[in-house]
């Protein structure tokens, strides 16, 4: 008699094709790329792997519950930390600075990152210049960029209305980062109705000899022009990243080199409605600072691509007005968001070791 035997089938293999499936929905409902949404995959296996003998809908729970968790919350900080479109600086003395939306700018100061301070305002007497483009006296200055070269503060901000094209981008130094140390530089850009663009949301890149403001809300996008010693060196912009969805809504533009690329990230959707508040943050990268931008999927930016970097996740609502800066840890990105208390300082470093940032 011939006894023949069933091989079981082997574990690995029944284990490798629902895997391969999982990663994809992860990667498909977090929003994230293969790489991020592998390394999700990793952390499921390594803690839930006997779940795989469950039915199929405790697994999804799994899953699901993975994917909530996709984003990290913001690090701890403490004191004074209420902003919005913060900036970050770090002088030579190593004392942090944050610059926020306000009537005359809010400075915020840390010595170590986290417990933060309130220092006053840029411009403790009012900024008259700005009051024909905010429509009041002493109105919001918004999204200010601060950068800290050379022993100095260059410091950008914009003045404007919710909705309006006439706006202006202004420049401000100093070589402490004071308040009331400020020296106005004057206008830098504007816009009326009509205008293709929108003149706020300034964020200047220093790369070596080069000088380039990115600037620019709703409408045509984000528009980039060159820049010499702080103001532009001519009237022409050039096209850096457009939305055809939703209103057009992408604004913040930040443009960061890491290694061989230049990374643009900026802000879609709404802002500054509190809880209802839809911001998130995307991001793609060229080889060179003034255009070319295409998102993890290959998608240009100027058509409507974006890699989504932080959106809403749990209690942390509506996360953008970014900014991104090099410290001794790691590339840091700053942002505001929204709890049913108000509107708060988020702060994460960014991993970019698969060649686009994931923040943690």
């Amino acid at each position: 008699m011939v006894v023949t035997t069933q091989r079981k089938p082997c574990r690995r293999a029944r284990f490798m094709v629902p895997g391969c499936i999982c990663i994809y929905v992860i990667a498909i409902l977090a929003h994230i790329n293969l790489a991020t949404a592998l390394l999700c995959f990793v952390s499921l296996t390594r803690n839930f792997l006997p779940i795989m003998r469950l039915p199929l809908t405790l697994f999804s729970t799994a899953i699901f519950s993975a994917v909530a968790n996709a984003y990290p919350n913001p690090g701890v900080v403490t004191g004074d930390t209420a902003v919005a479109d913060p900036t970050m600086c770090k002088d030579d003395a190593g004392t942090y600075f944050i610059f926020s939306t306000a009537p005359g700018i809010q400075i915020l100061t840390s010595t170590d990152r986290t417990a933060w301070t309130y220092a006053g305002l840029v411009w403790p007497d009012g900024a008259s210049w700005t009051d024909a483009y905010t429509g009041t006296t002493n109105g919001n200055l918004w999204a200010p960029d601060c950068t800290y070269l050379d022993g100095q503060f260059y410091l950008y901000y914009a003045a404007s209305s919710f909705g309006s094209q006439n706006s202006a981008i202004f420049f401000a130094k100093s070589t402490t980062g004071a308040s009331g140390s400020f020296t106005n530089e004057g206008l830098v850009t504007s816009t009326v109705t009509g205008d293709t663009y929108n003149a706020i949301d300034p964020n200047l890149l220093v790369a070596g000899s080069t000088w380039y403001l990115s600037l620019g809300s709703f409408w045509d996008g984000i528009v980039g022009e060159a820049s010499s010693t702080g103001k532009p060196s001519g009237s022409s912009v050039n096209s850096l990243a457009e939305r055809f969805v939703n209103s057009g809504a992408i604004e913040a533009s930040v443009i960061f080199q890491f290694g061989d690329f230049y990374y643009l990230f900026s802000s879609w959707d709404i802002c500054c409605d509190g809880t209802s508040s839809t911001y998130n943050i995307r991001v793609g990268r060229s080889s060179t600072y003034n255009g070319g931008f295409v998102d993890a999927d290959g998608v240009a930016l100027t058509d409507g691509g974006g890699t989504l970097v932080l959106e809403s996740h749990g209690d942390i609502i509506g996360p953008g007005g970014q900014d991104i800066m090099t410290d001794v840890d790691g590339v840091v990105i700053v942002y505001h968001y929204y709890t049913s208390t108000g509107t708060w300082l988020g702060i994460n470093l960014l991993d970019f070791s698969t060649g686009w940032p994931v923040a943690f």
